[in-house]
């Protein structure tokens, strides 16, 4: 999160569909350090890849740990755009190593789960925070009378 809190009522600046990626692993096996370790590696290099070379589509992530699973919630301009990453070389490196070292073993487990969310189906509001979700990957946007609803959120 970033440090500056925006006091107030406010939602994203988001106009367009969105496309919500959620993706994360789970340690299965605490032992098994040496099959999860590099699996929870492979991300950071992707994640500075997206940062750094926004022509990919790419627009944010808040990524969250547990003891046992990580998950992190990406925000994409398109789903050909996701599609066109993971078919890029920095994601087909890793997911080869995967399924090279570990394939079926169940030491660690990996998901994702993909959401193309069309304009008008989603609303949002972020109370007295800094930059957060989707706000961060598209911006803030004062919330006026005219959209102090989620109802009227949605319609707007």
């Amino acid at each position: 999160m970033g440090k500056e809190i925006f006091t107030g009522r406010y939602t994203s600046e988001q106009e367009d569909d969105v496309v919500v990626f959620i993706i994360g692993m789970r340690v299965n096996k605490r032992w098994a350090i040496h099959k999860w370790l590099p699996v929870f590696t492979a991300m950071p290099p992707m994640i500075r890849e997206l940062y750094t070379n926004k022509e990919h589509g790419f627009l944010s992530m808040e990524m969250f740990f547990g003891l046992r699973t990580t998950i992190m919630i990406q925000y994409w301009r398109s789903s050909e755009d996701l599609m066109a990453y993971a078919k890029g070389p920095t994601h087909l490196t890793a997911w080869n190593n995967f399924n090279k070292k570990i394939g079926n073993n169940d030491s660690v487990g990996i998901y994702h789960e993909t959401y193309v969310v069309p304009k008008g189906n989603y609303e949002c509001i972020y109370g007295n925070m800094p930059k957060f979700g989707l706000a961060k990957a598209t911006g803030l946007k004062k919330i006026t009378p005219a959209i102090k609803s989620a109802r009227q959120r949605l319609k707007a």
